[in-house]
């Protein structure tokens, strides 16, 4: 399996990402160690540097969302919805 580390430009930073060749879909599984969670994949190197970089500001968003839930600035309610 082959291996290559690249930097990847996100909104909320850069970072380095593992990207490794897949052998039964053929392309690239992306992954980085500062995001945990943030994993994805792509048929070549650019299709795999945008949706990695897609996963990586999702993780910190969820994560951003999750800490506000969490310390109450935030709070989600159940809305009934209106079927006639």
């Amino acid at each position: 399996m082959s291996k290559k580390i690249l930097k990847v430009k996100t909104d909320y930073g850069t970072y380095d990402c593992i990207f490794e060749t897949e052998k039964d879909m053929g392309g690239y599984v992306v992954t980085t160690r500062r995001v945990q969670g943030a994993v994805s994949w792509g048929k070549n190197l650019a299709e795999a540097k945008k949706m990695i970089k897609e996963a990586i500001e999702g993780v910190i968003e969820c994560n951003a969302v999750a800490q506000a839930v969490d310390q109450g600035w935030v709070k989600f309610t159940k809305k009934a919805s209106t079927l006639a």
